[in-house]
């Protein structure tokens, strides 16, 4: 398994350009990445002391010196740990006190949190741009340092999950764990040299990293990213880099559709869309299509993949809400609560295996041994397979809530109210009632003022049966959502339980 794929495409295509900065126009290629990468392990090795096994915590935006770090502590066998920009001084010292890095490189802009920390808390600091930098001695460094002392099974990264069930908890992935996610991606998604695409999500995020950056890099392709997400700034890149591939979730879609560009940028040169995050309305799918634009429903996690099950773009209308198969080196079963496996459209907990799975939660035994049974991965996630074999997330095994004695599948009362023209957003969770034990609540974001809680719930009535429909239901301007653009059910809980 070769592991320095830097080195291999230095020496097949190194003009070719690895990265391009979508903010600043600066581009670099994958002779300039390699060199760079050689010259920064130099300097972090001899200045900094960091070797194998090492963490180096980097608390910034999306930059190109972040992917200049991760490929130069890949050579050193050391460990990538992104810290998610946005977190109070509190939120950070937790993960630098759980994984204690070596280094923190952070970014000037962020300056105040790092001063903010407890000292405690603080490992060596180097700000990564600017004077006496990260960037501007990695620039000066005459050393090369080309030996690679990664092995397949070695962590190269620690990334902190959202900590929607607790503290955050820091999923390891190994070096194998990067090879087969881009093998698996590459497979599904035909992925080759000539492809580009633009990206977003932040660097602390899975997505940033795993959904197309790393399969990309892996293949010699192009990848243009963002510091954040800008509709109108993702449509014009795909246009004048010609984009192969674009990547969203239904919030994210769904904004560039309104963006004024959107009617007037050329996207002919994407084959399709890849959507995660949550199942995306089929007028959405259909606003998509009718651009040229197939769209690719797909499932992952954090600590598995993060790509794991993908559908068909032929299917994407037909199968509505299907997430399709497991990726090619993916075994996938669904089971009941006593891990017997369920049949065709029997709701049960996804369970996954493979050589994608993270080797762990870092410093954490008894999380890892909660989540990985048996060399098998227990998803928290209920999904239901049908008598074609395409699988359907029902929801989160937490947010499943019980009504009268009935089980209640958040997912299926949203997407049925999704349905309703008028409907944007809806997010359902349970709330407690002296009757039924638990009822819905529901949260619902419309664009039409014919919309009113008599019509929402009369349109709920004709569609599922009485006891799902939610006994409320508020409205609201906006959902909470986090980086990835996914809808946070825990930030709309807090009120009701305050």
């Amino acid at each position: 398994m070769e592991l320095d794929w830097l080195k291999r495409w230095n020496t097949y295509s190194p003009a070719a350009v690895a990265i391009k900065d979508g903010d600043t126009g600066r581009e670099i290629s994958y002779r300039d990445l390699y060199e760079v990468s050689c010259a920064a392990a130099a300097l972090l090795q001899r200045d900094y002391g960091i070797r194998t096994g090492d963490r180096v915590a980097v608390f910034s935006t999306n930059e190109l010196e972040y992917v200049f770090l991760f490929f130069a502590l890949q050579r050193l066998g050391a460990i990538l740990v992104p810290v998610n920009f946005r977190l109070t001084p509190r939120e950070v010292e937790h993960i630098l006190t759980d994984c204690a890095p070596k280094l923190l490189v952070y970014q000037n802009d962020l300056l105040p949190v790092v001063e903010a920390l407890p000292a405690t808390a603080k490992p060596r600091l180097l700000p990564l741009q600017g004077p006496n930098s990260f960037a501007a001695f990695a620039r000066q460094e005459q050393a090369r340092h080309e030996d690679f002392h990664g092995q397949a099974a070695d962590p190269v990264m620690i990334i902190y999950t959202s900590g929607t069930t607790g503290s955050p908890k820091g999923a390891v992935l190994t070096h194998e764990m990067l090879f087969w996610n881009s093998v698996n991606t590459t497979l599904r998604l035909n992925i080759s040299q000539s492809d580009c695409t633009v990206i977003f999500l932040p660097f602390f995020h899975t997505g940033g990293w795993n959904v197309l950056t790393t399969p990309f890099l892996h293949r010699g392709a192009k990848v243009v990213f963002l510091k954040k997400f800008d509709s109108d700034r993702i449509l014009q890149l795909s246009q004048d880099e010609k984009a192969t591939l674009l990547f969203g979730v239904p919030t994210t879609m769904d904004m560039m559709t309104l963006s004024p560009l959107f009617d007037q940028v050329d996207l002919s040169s994407i084959r399709y869309a890849i959507v995660g995050g949550e199942p995306m309305p089929i007028e959405l799918i259909r606003t998509w299509h009718e651009k040229g634009i197939p769209i690719r429903q797909g499932y992952g996690l954090t600590e598995f993949g993060p790509n794991v099950f993908s559908l068909n773009e032929g299917d994407a209308l037909r199968k509505i809400g299907s997430i399709g198969f497991p990726n090619f080196y993916v075994s996938a079963k669904i089971v009941d609560d006593h891990g017997r496996e369920c049949g065709a459209n029997e709701i049960g907990e996804l369970v996954l295996k493979g050589p994608m799975c993270m080797q762990g939660y870092w410093n954490n035994a008894a999380a890892t041994h909660e989540t990985v049974r048996d060399g098998w991965l227990h998803t928290g996630d209920l999904v239901r397979r049908d008598e074609e074999g395409f699988y359907y997330v029902v929801g989160r095994k937490k947010d499943m809530y019980k009504s009268g004695g009935e089980n209640v599948y958040p997912a299926e009362l949203e997407k049925v109210m999704r349905s309703l023209p008028g409907i944007r957003e809806v997010a359902v969770i349970g709330v407690a009632d002296e009757k039924w034990g638990e009822v819905g609540q529901a949260f619902v974001v419309k664009d039409s003022h014919h919309i009113t809680e008599e019509t929402l719930r009369e349109h709920c009535l004709k569609n599922l049966a009485k006891f799902k429909v939610p006994k409320f239901f508020v409205f609201m301007d906006s959902l909470p959502k986090g980086e990835s653009g996914k809808i946070l059910k825990k930030a709309l809980r807090v009120p009701l339980a305050q």
